[in-house]
């Protein structure tokens, strides 16, 4: 993870944390782990990206149900852009490049209960268009 921005108030365990659920994120795309994606949502995050809304479930399903990108031979190129952690929020900024496309994650994090989880996840892909 590479060319971050980190700004907030927050303590050396937070970021940690807040790394660490990156980290399985990240992986749990790379290598179509449902379960692991599964850990880091809220129950009832929702995903949007432009003209496009889904459910946690649903896109888990879509993820479920597409190539691996790991066993098709795409590079682990993803990128930690910034983290901002505010008290028991946080945002994070991501680059995520998935087969043919280059998506720019936006995700909405909250500290409930003593752990972290996604609860919105803002998307969209910025590669040319061909």
């Amino acid at each position: 993870m590479k060319n971050a921005g980190f700004t907030g108030d927050f303590g050396a365990n937070e970021f940690e944390s807040v790394m660490a659920l990156v980290r399985d994120y990240f992986d749990g795309l790379h290598h179509g782990e449902v379960s692991k994606l599964r850990a880091i949502f809220h129950p009832d995050a929702y995903l949007k990206a432009p003209g496009l809304r889904r459910g946690l479930e649903q896109w888990l399903d879509a993820v479920a149900s597409r190539p691996v990108p790991s066993e098709q031979g795409q590079p682990y190129d993803f990128k930690l852009l910034s983290i901002e952690i505010i008290k028991d929020q946080a945002m994070v900024k991501l680059e995520c490049p998935l087969f043919d496309h280059f998506y720019v994650d936006f995700l909405g994090l909250l500290k409930e209960n003593g752990h972290w989880l996604i609860v919105n996840k803002m998307y969209t892909d910025v590669r040319e268009e061909l």
